[in-house]
């Protein structure tokens, strides 16, 4: 399936519709079959113990599929998840940018279900995995 947006299209997207969340991730990669999101981490994402919060994992896997999905059906702010499941495999480096590699497993009219690995930056080994859908609103008649 052919792109609806480019990198700078979405990052532009999440800038506006999400102005809490800018600055904090950047499109690394994006093809048909895989979304590259950075976690641009700082002491703010940190929890005690120094490892990155298990919110602001989660938070890397939503704004990752979500933004996969938009590249795919185009502008719609209103996409929002219905469901998610995480696994927390092993604790991130503090020192490190977070990286999630996303796939969109399936693309319905109605439901989109992603994917994120997440891994710490120059490490292989995942630290988390999400399984995330989506529930895509219906386009306005005209």
């Amino acid at each position: 399936m052919a792109l609806a947006m480019d990198r700078g299209e979405l990052a532009e997207f999440l800038d506006e519709a999400f102005p809490q969340v800018k600055g904090d991730f950047a499109i690394d990669a994006l093809d048909e079959d895989e979304l590259v999101v950075r976690l641009k981490v700082e002491e703010r994402h940190l929890r005690p113990g120094g490892t990155v919060s298990g919110p602001n994992m989660f938070a890397l896997a939503d704004v990752g599929i979500y933004i996969a999905i938009l590249a795919r059906i185009g502008r719609v702010a209103l996409a929002v998840t219905t469901n998610a499941s995480m696994d927390f495999m092993r604790k991130p480096a503090a020192g490190a940018d977070l990286i999630a590699k996303i796939r969109v497993l399936k693309l319905g009219r109605v439901l989109a279900v992603g994917d994120a690995l997440i891994y710490s930056e120059g490490d292989d080994r995942p630290v988390a995995r999400a399984s995330m859908t989506y529930s895509i609103p219906p386009r306005a008649m005209g």
